[in-house]
């Protein structure tokens, strides 16, 4: 069981496509209502500041993808960069947003399914997706790789389908009644504060684009991954950007809305009719299928890693199927996690999962200074300098302000989530009298047989 590893298996696209499924694109449309009173109507604007963001951490991410080829992401990164104690924290930390957004996943699927049939009890169709969805994951990566895959492909499809019909009805005078407007980005009544506050919240839509990283152990040929992760960014802040601003231009405020925290299935309504509502929400459940695949998948890897470096128990976090190749206990606990998906709301995990996923954002940046600057001494040339030390302290700086704006409920609780980290691993050390566990892999540990 310990020379067990993970199967590479996965090209380029196959990895693009896994963080297009874990972005989940029309996650546009179910936070559009929660966003739009955020940011008083300017909805794509706030996706394009948070792409600005993202932009420069995924360039930190990719150097060190490429120095540290192995899954584990952040918490890599921080741990061979800097200290093993405080990429601990880093991991337990990202661990908030991973583990969360299956359960996010899950959530959406018993809206979109309670809105359909609403004599159903909403718990049946929790326990339904996240039994297939673990399946699925515990059974092959490939597999889930391929399902993801057409899935993503469908719901760009539908995208576009959207896209067509909101041409149709601003030009019959819905909304702005124009198709070219600026009102969608700027308008009289805008606060750069409200536009930041929003991008807190739209900012958990990109992490598909560093959860790639976790696939690193997987990729066929690991140096198209910081490739992988500059298109995941770029070909999904596209599409948020271009959603965003029709549905901002068809519904310039939300007063039209019933139903302002998963505004979805309102919108294919209004847009399209019952008919294209009903086709929408197909595809917007395929989407949240996607993306339940790929984020099940990472925070499994992640469990794993820190599994096989003994800060989890090794034994059943560190454990690989023999047969199929997956770290099957994670797959599992991830899916029991995520039956919790019967109760909370939509905008109370969102703002949970941007705590975690701003501090490995942050992190990732500080790594790409600590390994190229005080390791490697790359401080010589002005290339380097822009490279390794100005282009993260601003990914780590326009990071800062994201966190500077985001909900005091998601900072209450992380840092309760961080409290217990903190304590778990004071237990892990015997107060710091043990080292932490050394990551210790040797070569056969980053490659696998096929």
């Amino acid at each position: 069981m310990e020379n067990t590893t993970l199967k590479r298996s996965l090209g380029l696209w196959a990895i693009v496509m896994l963080g297009l499924g874990y972005m989940t694109p029309t996650i546009v449309f179910d936070t559009f209502g929660i966003v739009s009173d955020e940011t008083n109507g300017v909805v794509p604007l706030a996706y394009l500041a948070a792409l600005v963001v993202m932009l420069f951490t995924a360039i930190s991410y990719g150097k060190m993808v490429s120095v540290f080829p192995s899954a584990g992401s952040a918490y890599t990164y921080t741990r061979e960069t800097m200290s093993p104690h405080l990429g601990f924290l880093v991991g337990w930390s990202a661990l908030l947003d991973y583990i969360l957004l299956p359960m996010v996943n899950a959530l959406i699927i018993r809206i979109y399914m309670v809105s359909v049939f609403p004599n159903v009890p909403a718990w049946i169709w929790v326990v339904v997706y996240v039994a297939i969805v673990t399946a699925l994951n515990a059974w092959s990566m490939g597999k889930t790789s391929s399902l993801n895959s057409l899935l993503v492909i469908f719901e760009v499809v539908l995208i576009v389908a959207f896209i067509v019909l909101a041409f149709v009805q601003l030009s019959k005078g819905m909304g702005q009644g124009t198709i070219l407007t600026t009102e969608p980005l700027f308008h009289s009544n805008i606060h750069l504060g409200a536009v930041l506050t929003g991008a807190t919240v739209v900012c958990f839509s990109f992490i598909g684009f560093d959860a790639v990283t976790m696939y690193a152990e997987e990729a066929i040929d690991e140096r198209t991954m910081p490739r992988a992760i500059m298109l995941t960014v770029f070909i999904g802040g596209a599409i948020f950007f271009v959603c965003s601003y029709f549905a901002q231009a068809l519904f310039p405020d939300i007063s039209g809305f019933k139903v302002t925290d998963d505004t979805l299935p309102e919108i294919g309504l209004y847009v399209g009719g019952t008919i294209f509502k009903l086709i929408f929400l197909s595809g917007a459940f395929a989407a949240t299928v996607a993306s339940g695949l790929a984020s099940h998948a990472s925070v499994s890897r992640l469990l794993y890693v820190m599994g096989r470096n003994g800060v989890l128990p090794k034994k059943t976090f560190g454990y690989v199927h023999p047969k199929f190749r997956t770290p099957i206990f994670n797959v599992i606990l991830v899916g029991v996690v995520s039956l919790l998906a019967i109760a909370p709301s939509l905008e109370l995990i969102s703002s949970f999962i941007n705590f975690g996923a701003l501090i490995a954002f942050t992190f990732v940046n500080l790594s790409v200074i600590a390994h190229f600057i005080f390791k490697q001494k790359r401080y010589k040339t002005v290339k380097d300098i822009f490279s390794y030390l100005i282009m993260p302290i601003l990914g780590a700086g326009l990071t800062g302000i994201l966190w500077y704006n985001l909900q005091v409920d998601a900072l209450i609780g992380g840092l309760v989530w961080v409290g217990v980290g903190i304590i778990y691993m004071l237990f892990q050390t015997r107060f710091f009298t043990i080292k932490i566990a050394d990551l210790n892999l040797d070569e056969a540990d980053r490659t696998s047989t096929l």
